[in-house]
């Protein structure tokens, strides 16, 4: 009988210590950082500090953001592959993080070895548009004006190797006709070119597209996701417009260090999402950022990264895409 109450309150014990693992990881004194691989302004520090007020409420911890910026993203995410995997650090991405292994073969982290997936927080599309003056319509007014004059229409974007830019290849690969990349070092001076008509036309995330759809600068003519947001229900999508299977999403999620405990992760995952569908959060993600949530849980956000790796990796090597 001792040993058999030795051995209950042992059990005991061990749940309760589980149990406070997570809290303690959090409440050991140091600071969470989330670490935004992008400058202030972008769509990845403006998630980061949406939902930091929350994380630090839910978690009893300081949470800070941080900007780790460079190498399209690269710096940021080797800083959180080489952290210690305590909870203390965490990495907010964008879809880059998907085609810097391929684009970036030097990279000094391994994105599936050294980084464990924790959420994908949600997608959007991304949009095509021109400027008013051109005369383009549909994706059928422009696919045939390419072909008509090839490597003649010329359409921005936020750089080599941006999502954006890797949708338009493969698009053009498909529809067999040539256009001209501009690329750009941000959404900023690409949208400003856009506007101004240097160039005719702009491909970028919805969110980077809607204020000035709204204001009547660029007209939009089709959104590559697979089914027509609510903010733009008038724009048809690229599968609409007879190309079966084509779906470029914009993206956004968030990884740990590998070897962070799994406990640990679930901890600050569900304090994540409860962050995210506070309806103020919610509202301004899906109003401000155009994202449709997704709020898929590490094992779907690890399928999800894997497929993103082979849909646009290949577009990468196949084309010789490089950086800028």
């Amino acid at each position: 009988m001792p040993k058999q109450g030795l051995r209950r309150r042992d059990i005991v014990l061990a749940a309760v210590a589980i149990a406070a693992a997570p809290k303690a990881a959090f409440a050991q004194g140091g600071v969470v950082k989330i670490i935004a691989p992008f400058p202030p302004g972008g769509s990845v520090d403006a998630i980061s500090r949406m939902v930091q007020p929350g994380l630090q409420q839910r978690l009893g911890a300081s949470v800070i953001v941080e900007n780790r910026v460079g190498g399209g993203g690269s710096i940021g995410a080797n800083a959180v592959a080489k952290s210690p995997p305590d909870g203390l650090t965490w990495l907010m991405v964008f879809d880059t993080h998907a085609v810097n292994p391929t684009l970036l073969p030097n990279l000094p982290f391994d994105s599936v070895k050294d980084l464990e997936p924790v959420e994908l927080i949600g997608t959007a599309p991304m949009v095509l548009a021109c400027h008013p003056s051109r005369p383009f319509r549909t994706l059928a007014d422009v696919l045939a004006a390419a072909k008509a004059a090839p490597g003649k229409l010329t359409y921005a974007t936020i750089g080599n190797g941006s999502l954006g830019h890797l949708a338009m290849v493969l698009l053009g690969k498909r529809a067999g006709v040539q256009l001209t990349h501009v690329p750009y070092r941000g959404g900023g001076p690409a949208m400003n070119d856009a506007v101004g008509g240097h160039v005719d036309m702009i491909i970028g995330s919805a969110a980077l597209v809607a204020p000035q759809v709204t204001g009547g600068l660029i007209r939009p003519l089709v959104q590559t996701a697979a089914k027509r947001i609510s903010t733009m229900p008038t724009v048809p999508t690229v599968l609409e417009s007879g190309y079966d299977g084509f779906i470029a999403d914009a993206w956004w999620g968030v990884f740990a260090p590998a070897g962070t405990p799994k406990p640990v992760i679930e901890r600050f995952r569900t304090a994540l999402v409860e962050t995210i569908r506070e309806p103020a959060i919610a509202d301004r993600l899906t109003g401000q950022q155009q994202i449709s949530l997704a709020l898929a849980g590490p094992e779907a956000f690890r399928d999800f990264f894997a497929g993103q790796m082979k849909i646009w990796g290949d577009v990468v090597r196949e084309n010789g895409i490089k950086p800028d």
